[in-house]
């Protein structure tokens, strides 16, 4: 049955508050557009949850307790459960309820105590909370579908890429077997999410083992894409053998953004499933986002130094598969950045989670967005029987002769030469001496 129940929620005061009297302590249940049935204020003055004694000399509330009216959405709506310390007792117990919810939205729920004796009151225990198709939450279940989904969609370009693979084995570039690896990141990454999901819709509890395997993989293989995308912006394997002096600076960036992103993603997706981001979140966000930016800055400064490098050294074919990748890049982040935009837009206009059913497309986008630039690439250096046309060598023609307009066809000219004029002119006067009829009859027969 949807709905949430408590099970063995307890309440605990300090010994030194035990003696004194107190108010009750209360449990409200309310779903998001009945937000403004909380709380109240005495002539139009400051809002206030807790009941004040002038709002209680109206008669609408119980000093000391919250304030609430009835919602004209939904009939018995808000829930307010109530429990009190007996005596001086230190615990206090909610007793076991479960509330059916009948209507779709986002539920809140709040413990509230308005007596300042407990203000180092603690709280512990466990709710349930069970929508009609699983314990998912309704913002994460559309997910579950999406990683199966994007679990099909990796399947279908990993056959393509390994047929390919499989087909030109001897024809392979390191660069593609980086790109091997990624699409096996990607597969494992879109299982491990879809289970991870499964499990906690089937169980109510998320799995943490399947869930950290499934970020670090996410995390391993947005590092190596992005690596791999700096080091093909570089020219590795088309104009350059080697990144050279550049390799340590590569893997440290590499390495930096790993950790950065590992913390990020352990904090959002291990633990409790909260829908309220905290400060805290902010100071994990921007250092991603920085090194995100230096690598996107890295990537088009060294994409710019190798196009020219290739029109300078006229590597035409070369030179069109690079501004395909150049557009595409361009593209993506043109596309990231007003994303990152309407996200800003899509969390400051939904303070309340009230959009909570299209919260699940803003993590699917990023996901959609990087397999597409994984499929562009996979596109445009499939392995082929021309693969090692676009790899380094050393020879600096090496483009020229597959091009047939560098090729430069040598005619014969209309008026012989002096020297072969010259040449003609001697042959009778070799032929006047006796010795030499031989030899000329040896030319007339050839």
């Amino acid at each position: 049955m949807p709905g949430t129940s408590f099970e063995k929620v307890t309440f605990r005061r300090p010994k030194e508050s035990a003696n004194a009297s107190s108010k009750p302590i209360q449990a409200v249940l309310f779903e998001v557009e009945d937000r403004e049935t909380i709380g109240g204020s005495a002539y139009g003055g400051q809002r206030a949850v807790c009941c004040t004694a002038d709002l209680a000399k109206l008669g609408v509330c119980v000093e000391g307790e919250v304030i609430y009216r009835p919602s004209s959405i939904t009939p018995n709506w808000p829930k307010v459960f109530s429990v009190a310390f007996n005596g001086d007792d230190e615990v206090a117990t909610l007793r076991y309820r479960s509330i059916k919810v009948v209507k779709t939205g986002m539920y809140n729920l709040y413990f509230i105590h308005c007596d300042v004796n407990l203000k180092d009151l603690t709280v512990e225990g466990k709710t349930v909370w069970k929508n009609p198709t699983g314990y998912l939450p309704g913002r994460m279940a559309p997910l579950m579908n999406f990683c199966m989904f994007m679990s099909l969609a990796f399947v279908v370009l990993g056959i393509f890429w390994f047929s390919q693979y499989a087909r030109f084995w001897r024809e392979v570039l390191p660069l593609q077997n980086c790109i091997t690896f990624v699409i096996t990141l990607g597969m494992l990454e879109m299982a491990l999410w879809y289970f991870d999901y499964a499990e906690f819709n089937e169980s109510g509890i998320r799995p943490v083992g399947i869930t950290v395997w499934a970020v670090t993989f996410g995390t391993i293989k947005r590092t190596v894409s992005r690596i791999i995308i700096l080091m093909v912006s570089m020219g590795y394997g088309v104009v350059r053998p080697t990144l050279g002096g550049l390799t340590s600076k590569v893997i440290m960036l590499g390495g930096t953004f790993f950790s950065a992103s590992e913390v990020l993603e352990l904090v959002e997706n291990v633990g409790a499933v909260s829908d309220l981001s905290g400060k805290a979140r902010l100071f994990l966000v921007l250092p991603v986002a920085i090194l995100d930016a230096f690598f996107i800055l890295w990537i088009f400064t060294s994409l710019s130094a190798t196009l020219n490098k290739l029109q300078a050294r006229r590597m035409m074919v070369k030179l069109d598969i690079y501004r395909k990748f150049t557009n595409a890049l361009a593209v993506a982040v043109i596309v990231s950045v007003g994303w990152i935009c309407y996200e800003l837009y899509f969390k400051s206009n939904d303070v309340y989670n009230e959009q909570w059913q299209n919260a699940w497309i803003i993590p699917a986008f990023w996901q959609v967005l990087s397999f597409s630039m994984l499929c562009v690439i996979c596109v445009l250096w499939a392995p082929s029987q021309n693969s090692t046309r676009y790899a380094y060598s050393d020879d600096a023609n090496e483009e020229f002769n597959k091009d047939d307009t560098n090729l430069t066809l040598i005619k014969p000219s209309p008026t012989p030469s002096k020297d072969f004029r010259s040449a003609a002119e001697a042959r009778p006067v070799q032929g006047s001496n006796g010795a030499s009829n031989g030899d000329l009859e040896e030319d007339k027969t050839e």
